[in-house]
């Protein structure tokens, strides 16, 4: 079980053991693929405005106090 650091390298173990050493790559191969987000990097006045919406709350939460 995967509930401590010793049971998840177990875990890591038993995975690799029985689907192949590669078996996280394919993984996180497949789930790279499948992500549509693209985050920040795809869209820069997206992270523009979430910069400034967040800096706002910050400055209203400091004149606040």
């Amino acid at each position: 079980m995967a509930g401590t650091k010793k049971g998840g390298i177990q875990a890591a173990k038993t995975n690799k053991a029985r689907y192949g050493r590669d078996f996280y790559e394919k993984i996180g191969r497949i789930g790279g693929r499948r992500g549509t987000t693209g985050g920040f990097a795809a869209n820069p006045e997206l992270a523009k405005e979430a910069g400034r919406k967040g800096g706002k709350a910050s400055a209203a939460k400091r004149k606040k106090q």
